[in-house]
């Protein structure tokens, strides 16, 4: 404590150049202050801050362009989907379409084959029946001939 009083003590000095004198010199550093602060602001500062602007506007107008890109792909996507959607349908109504004539047109060919088969059957049916009575008449025959002939034989 003695020497931080006997500090203070010595340290006030009567006259000029005491502690806190104010000459030529604070103006002098003023001005040099200021002078160094504008060539940094012109050096340093100011082509730093337009480099920095540069980036902005060349960053903002690149978003600007994306974001319309963007809404442009969003718009041609959602018209695709819409062409495509009506495109399946027209498929869909295609499948339906051809399904119904294929089934109609087997229907066709299944009534004029099963028609063809019942001509034919009846045909083969009709012949069958005609040479059953020739042979039923021929038999008829065959067994009257056959009856005369025993009877000629049992006479005799």
């Amino acid at each position: 404590m003695i020497n931080l009083s006997i500090l203070i003590s010595s340290s006030e000095v009567s006259g000029p150049g005491g502690l806190f004198d104010i000459d030529a010199t604070l103006p002098l550093v003023a001005i040099q202050f200021l002078f160094l602060m504008v060539v940094l602001n012109v050096i340093l500062y100011n082509p730093l801050l337009t480099i920095i602007e540069e980036r902005k506007e060349y960053i903002l107008t690149n978003l600007s362009k994306a974001s319309e890109i963007l809404a442009e792909a969003n718009k041609l996507t959602t018209q695709y989907e819409q062409e495509l959607d009506s495109v399946r349908k027209e498929a869909q109504l295609e499948i339906t379409n051809s399904q119904k004539i294929h089934k109609e047109i087997l229907e066709v060919e299944l009534n004029i084959s099963q028609k063809y088969i019942d001509n034919l059957l009846d045909t083969i049916t009709k012949d069958l029946l005609s040479k059953k009575d020739i042979a039923l008449n021929n038999l008829d025959d065959i067994v009257e001939s056959l009856c005369v002939n025993i009877e000629a034989r049992l006479a005799i």
